[in-house]
């Protein structure tokens, strides 16, 4: 920023002082001799005030009235530089108040069409590159912001090493139905699904990886948890155990949690966040079910008032209204643990003495935003995997960097991957997962 212009979120800073301030109109209101500014910057919304007197004491009557009475008449979304006297006002729910001095518009705005009437949302989505602009949706880029650093922040503390996997692969990985195919030169290629295979190269090089980026799944989904591109956290790690892996992945949930809490309070006040919650999540250790102990507890409850689920049996896989009253009977986020293999990955470890569970866990988010992150033990015993892609009747020349991973010193590792979105829906309390990053790509919307 600019040494000549303060940001309105360091304001406090300056009471009593005379100030300048590059800003946004979000609102106006007023009569007669006084008008009142809500003022945005990016940083934090700001009340400004204009009295037509000191105008007019200090620019004379002509002059002194017509700035007046552009800042009377100032539409929404114009862009201004605003000069003013910074104050405390408990009053004002910002907590302090610029007596405006002098302004001068830099960018003009007719016909705003986000108007503070109510939209659907279709219109909102269409107009998506403005409506970032709310108050509301600033307040979720906010929080997804803090999540992105509380990232990069746990994972440094922790000694993982950034790791950038590609985005283009030359093979089909493990679900070619829901892959974007594009041409390479002449060769089928296609889209990340996610970065884990390569990650997995990484870990055997380096111990610890992440990577974070884009992902794209073309899933015929139009549910309020799908994009068909998101961004994705994976991370992998050498000689790590199944009970490890949770508490790696606990440890990570709670510090997103927390890094929201102190980077974007202001934001989670305006989204009307429960706080509270939020600091329960951190303090209280977070549920671990075995996937045949929760199938009971749902055959039990199935008869329950609020059980707004379908029966299930012994090898079936959940849906959202089970994984909904999962996470709600524990009142925390709860991991649900060792899958059966039959609609788990192909690369999964067996759970030992029962290969037909697998050492996985998804970790289901109260409040019903379900699944957040999906992790397992990578199976690293060379002839166990080949005997899985036999069975599977996999084209194993697709995967040769992967089996020589097995090869030439495997060893135990471990892995899980989050899609931020949905961590962002989740923290942030919103209802669709949509809002949750820029510009949504879904099945029916591609632009803007």
């Amino acid at each position: 920023m600019s040494k000549d212009y303060v940001s309105i979120i360091d304001v406090k800073d300056h009471v009593g002082e005379e100030v300048k301030i590059g800003a946004w109109v979000a609102n106006k209101s007023g009569k007669g001799k006084i008008a009142f500014l809500q003022l945005r910057d990016g940083t934090a919304f700001f009340q400004a005030v204009a009295f037509k007197p000191n105008f007019i004491e200090k620019f004379g009557e002509e002059e002194g009235t017509e700035k007046f009475n552009t800042i009377k008449h100032l539409n929404q979304e114009t862009s201004i530089l605003i000069t003013g006297i910074v104050k405390e006002d408990s009053r004002s729910k910002f907590g302090y108040e610029l007596d405006v001095t002098d302004l001068e518009i830099v960018g003009h705005s007719e016909d705003y069409p986000i108007t503070p009437k109510e939209h659907g949302t279709d219109f909102l989505m269409d107009h998506r590159h403005l409506w970032l602009r709310s108050r509301k949706q600033m307040a979720i880029m906010q929080v997804r912001n803090a999540i992105i650093y509380a990232t990069y922040e746990f994972f440094d503390k922790n000694s993982f090493i950034k790791f950038d996997s590609p985005i283009l692969s030359g093979n089909a990985a493990e679900d070619s139905t829901e892959l974007f195919e594009t041409d390479y030169f002449g060769t089928p290629a296609y889209l990340s699904q996610s970065g884990q295979l390569y990650l997995e190269a990484g870990a055997m090089a380096l111990g610890r990886v992440f990577d974070f980026g884009p992902v794209f799944r073309a899933e015929k989904s139009k549910t309020r948890r799908h994009l068909t591109e998101f961004w994705m956290m994976d991370a992998e790690y050498s000689f790590l155990s199944h009970e490890e892996s949770l508490d790696l992945q606990e440890a990570y949930v709670k510090a997103l949690i927390q890094g929201v809490l102190d980077r974007a309070p202001q934001a989670l006040e305006i989204l009307e966040r429960d706080v509270d919650l939020l600091k329960k999540y951190i303090a209280e250790p977070f549920k671990r079910v075995s996937y045949d102990d929760a199938i009971s507890l749902l055959q039990e409850h199935e008869n329950d008032e609020d059980a707004d689920y379908e029966h299930l049996e012994h090898g079936d896989d959940f849906g959202s209204p089970h994984e909904t009253w999962i996470s709600n009977y524990f009142g925390v986020p709860t991991f649900v643990i060792n899958y059966p293999a039959s609609f788990k990955a192909f690369y999964m470890k067996p759970v030992p003495g029962n290969p037909e569970r697998v050492l996985c866990a998804d970790l289901l988010a109260p409040e019903g935003y379900g699944e957040i992150i999906g992790g397992s033990v990578r199976e690293d015993d060379y002839d166990a995997l080949v005997a899985k892609m036999d069975a599977l009747e996999m084209d194993k020349s697709e995967y040769e960097f992967y089996l020589d991973l097995r090869k030439y010193g495997s060893v135990p590792h471990a892995g899980f991957g989050i899609g931020i979105e949905r961590m962002v829906t989740f923290v942030a309390g919103t209802k669709h997962i949509r809002e949750a990053i820029p510009f949504p790509r879904m099945l029916n919307r591609i632009k803007p």
